[in-house]
């Protein structure tokens, strides 16, 4: 009984609130381990109450797991919870009152020009996969959208200088593109698309097999570039999201417009990048003012 439950959340989140492969599977996974555990119990969800939830945290806890992943989890079990009295499954959300531990706000990972350079000059601009490939890199930077909006791209979504995304919530945005972008995308549509191409679709990214590319096969793809990179870090494609940012900002644009762009529904997801963008702008003043070097030695 308790899977089936599980599985209309599952269904819930990838065709109701159209939530990346990725991002289903963190929720499943979180959700498992905390079934497993109400089976060992031998309670059922409809069962659950606010004690019963506070005994589990307590066993995450037991398990020494970092609060960050304990905050992952107990998000996971909110938003299952408050489906199920959505769904009148439950009549009373015993998360309600459950609070997240405390975690330590760490700034985005992003890359700067240097690096982000020399990882755009890696694909093979001369076979399809290669062209493809640096495709993906620059939607991912020029644009700022998620993996599981870039994969949801398709060909007549995309008009001279922008391109309409489906977001979280399936809520359609526009996102804008100049013209470094637009060249390898002309390139990719007119050259390297039809060699892909095996079976009409419409998505606009194929894999090497011709079907629509996935955000697994995204990730698989930045991870190879990653290996003939001498940028000795991991990126992922929500890295290249933060870059895109932080550039952003780093070169005046509006903090709104950013916001806008990126799809936060608030600004305070979006103002996490101007502390990066000012602890940018403070190590450059240390390393170039006359009066900030000497006093930064001292």
């Amino acid at each position: 009984m308790n899977d089936k439950y599980l599985r209309e959340f599952l269904d819930y989140l990838q065709y109701e609130r159209n939530y990346s492969s990725h991002t289903i599977l963190s929720y499943k996974e979180d959700l498992i381990l905390f079934l497993t555990y109400l089976e060992k119990e031998k309670k059922t969800l409809l069962e659950l109450d606010y004690s019963f939830i506070r005994k589990y945290l307590k066993v995450l806890y037991e398990k020494n797991l970092s609060n960050k992943t304990i905050a992952r989890k107990v998000s996971s079990l909110r938003s299952f919870c408050k489906f199920l009295q959505k769904e009148n499954y439950l009549k009373k959300n015993p998360m309600v009152l459950i609070s997240n531990p405390k975690i330590e706000k760490k700034l985005p990972n992003f890359l700067y020009e240097t690096d982000l350079e020399e990882i755009l000059s890696i694909p093979d601009s001369n076979t399809p996969l290669g062209i493809r490939n640096h495709l993906i890199l620059e939607l991912l930077y020029s644009t700022g959208i998620r993996v599981g909006e870039l994969v949801q791209i398709k060909l007549n979504d995309i008009s001279k200088g922008r391109i309409k995304i489906l977001g979280k919530g399936n809520k359609e945005r526009y996102v804008l593109y100049g013209i470094y972008l637009e060249k390898i995308l002309n390139k990719y549509i007119e050259k390297a698309r039809p060699k892909l191409l095996k079976n009409q679709t419409d998505y606009l990214l194929l894999n090497k097999n011709g079907g629509a590319l996935t955000d697994r096969g995204v990730r698989l793809v930045l991870d190879s570039i990653m290996k003939q990179s001498s940028v000795e870090r991991k990126i992922s494609p929500h890295v290249l999201r933060h870059t895109f940012a932080t550039h952003m900002l780093d070169n005046g644009a509006d903090i709104k417009v950013v916001q806008e762009l990126l799809g936060h529904e608030s600004i305070a997801t979006t103002q996490i990048y101007t502390h990066l963008s000012n602890e940018r702008l403070r190590q450059v003043y240390l390393t170039t003012h006359p009066r900030a070097k000497r006093e930064n030695k001292s």
